[in-house]
């Protein structure tokens, strides 16, 4: 995806929080039809249905095929971004996000063993396939990358842990999205995702556990690395060995 892709999902995204700040759009409620919206937002019907996309991965909008899209009844809600307000106001630190992120998400993963169900193992399965079907777009490949996860956190059985697991997940969505743009290899990603999944669906608590600790382990050095040598045109400085990127 180029950088005008993004710019095109992301005024999608912007423009729809604006409707639902402004009480334009309300929970349950439908926007407008596919070709009316992209007229009106003079943008192409793919970047339209990839801002839905994204908006949908991260539980703000309910795409019913062959109804329409809607607003997501209950939370997480797009305007709420409360652990981003405490992040600015208190200086959150990136690698404490993901420290929470790992202690939660691993503990989640052993609960889903323990608990899940056929539809949630199905589910993930399905994600799973469309992370190896997408590795050579990367925004693509984010939204089933954050759709595999709060699946697992549903398969949990305890909707606590899941909401703070979305709140986690809202306030590093930028960092991702920026580290997903510069990806170059998601097949390693696929790959570890793979494993969480097959863990899950074994039952085997313990190995889903393990798992998704070293993926969300290399998910943050990724991170931390292309901050440390992303040159100012956003690709790896010279004679840096290029990653697979986690996200």
């Amino acid at each position: 995806m180029t950088k005008t892709d993004t710019h095109m999902t992301m005024r999608v995204v912007n423009h729809i929080r604006h409707m639902i700040e402004t009480g334009d759009l309300q929970p349950g409620g439908r926007i407008p039809p596919e070709r009316e919206f992209a007229r009106k937002l003079r943008i192409s019907r793919a970047s339209l249905r990839t801002g839905i996309g994204y908006l949908a991965a991260m539980g703000v909008m309910d795409v019913r095929h062959g109804v329409g899209t809607f607003v997501a009844d209950g939370p997480p809600e797009l305007g709420k971004s409360s652990l981003s307000l405490l992040g600015a106001l208190h200086g959150f630190q990136s690698w404490q996000m993901f420290e929470a992120r790992r202690i939660l998400e691993s503990e989640l993963a052993a609960l889903a063993a323990e608990r899940g169900r056929e539809q949630h193992f199905a589910a993930m399965s399905e994600e799973v396939a469309e992370m190896y079907a997408t590795v050579d777009t990367p925004m693509e490949y984010l939204i089933h990358d954050i759709r595999f996860h709060r699946v697992i956190a549903q398969a949990s059985g305890n909707p606590i842990l899941a909401t703070l697991m979305e709140t986690i997940t809202s306030a590093l969505y930028d960092e991702r999205r920026r580290t997903a743009e510069r990806s170059r290899d998601l097949k390693e990603s696929a790959e570890l995702h793979r494993e969480i999944y097959r863990s899950i669906r074994s039952r085997n608590a313990a190995e889903a556990r393990s798992v998704m600790k070293r993926h969300l382990a290399m998910a943050q050095s990724s991170q931390s690395l292309e901050g440390s040598v992303a040159s100012s045109d956003g690709r790896p400085a010279k004679g840096v060995r290029k990653r697979s990127k986690n996200t």
